[in-house]
């Protein structure tokens, strides 16, 4: 056989979303092609290693370096291969899975385990915000913020994060940015303000659904002040990939911005929380990162069964999570009236 042995390094993030990774390491043995591949299997021991081992496995020249976890670990190791030849691989299973959903790699871990022994691999664009990597979404406002009570939640999953946007959309106050773009400079009032290279946060949420990692653009998306009124057509269209069709939304396109604020802030990149200054500076950097992909002609054809249960089972999880918001929220009320009498 002439071609050479190709070597993955698998990086397992333990804590990462709700399902089990030792079932997914059990898999290796029976899915990958020992023919064409070697591989080894690394844990993540604390926040950051997963940069480092990428990093390493990016200089002795590995193939790939495959992630078993969520957005969060992808970003760490996806930083450290940007530029190089080591390509990122994806097996999700994380609390959103954003970018996996985009590139359609499939959650069920033999059908990612499938994209991996094709090989088949493509080159993406990503981000930087506050010369921080990104390559899913970044935003400031009420997602950042979302974020950081997220991030401090204890549980994860999409009812936690539901949850938590439930409790805070209520008080949470717009505020007003300047942003300036090649185009010039604009000021609004914004209930949040998200930059997409990929089209959604994860779990099927589209704030960006226009946007491709190819096209070396960002696909910026501004949700002005609401009333609770809109709720239920901003959450709907958020669900199917038509929240840019909403009049309290605002879309457009550039290579680079920068977002001011009056003062220091908390943003988000791929989901994870970061305080910044007052100022905000987004690029694009193009063809940056390669990835493992489903090779598919005619790809949203083929696809649009899956994303339609996808969306049904996005919207069913949110219904949950207000069903069971209000419900608590109903018990804690007869516990007070009880409590009177």
């Amino acid at each position: 056989m002439n071609e050479r042995m190709k070597k993955i390094i698998f990086v397992v993030n333990p804590i990462s979303g709700t399902q089990s990774k030792e079932l997914i390491l059990s898999l290796l043995n029976e899915k990958m092609n020992k023919a064409r591949y070697t591989w080894d299997v690394v844990y993540t021991q604390r926040a950051g290693h997963a940069v480092e081992i990428a990093a390493k496995a990016a200089e002795e020249k590995a193939d790939t370096v495959v992630a078993i976890g969520g957005d969060g670990t992808i970003n760490e190791i996806a930083r450290s291969l940007v530029h190089t030849n080591t390509a990122l691989g994806i097996i999700p299973c994380g609390s959103g899975n954003g970018l996996a959903r985009h590139l359609h790699i499939p959650l069920e871990p033999k059908k990612a385990l499938d994209i991996l022994n094709e090989g088949y691999s493509d080159i993406i664009d990503y981000g930087k915000i506050n010369d921080k990597d990104f390559f899913c979404t970044c935003g400031v406002g009420f997602d950042a913020f979302v974020s950081l009570k997220f991030a401090h939640a204890g549980k994860r999953g999409l009812l936690t994060y539901l949850e938590k946007t439930l409790q805070e959309s209520l008080k949470y106050q717009p505020e007003t940015y300047e942003i300036e773009t090649e185009n010039g400079v604009t000021k609004y009032k914004a209930f949040l303000i998200a930059c997409g290279n990929a089209s959604q946060y994860g779990n099927n949420a589209y704030i960006a659904p226009q946007a491709t990692l190819t096209d070396g653009l960002l696909d910026v998306t501004i949700l002005e002040p609401f009333t609770v009124l809109d709720v239920p057509s901003l959450a709907f269209q958020l669900f199917n990939k038509t929240i840019d069709q909403n009049s309290r939304i605002k879309t457009f396109r550039c290579k680079k911005l920068c977002i001011r604020r009056t003062t220091p802030g908390v943003v988000h990149f791929d989901g994870d929380p970061m305080e910044t200054s007052a100022e905000v500076d987004i690029e694009l950097i193009q063809r940056g990162l390669r990835v493992v992909v489903p090779y598919i002609e005619g790809k949203d054809s083929a696809n649009v069964l899956q994303r339609a249960q996808e969306y049904v089972n996005g919207i069913k999880l949110m219904n949950e999570a207000i069903v069971d918001n209000i419900t608590d929220k109903n018990k804690k009320i007869l516990k007070k009236l009880t409590n009177k009498r």
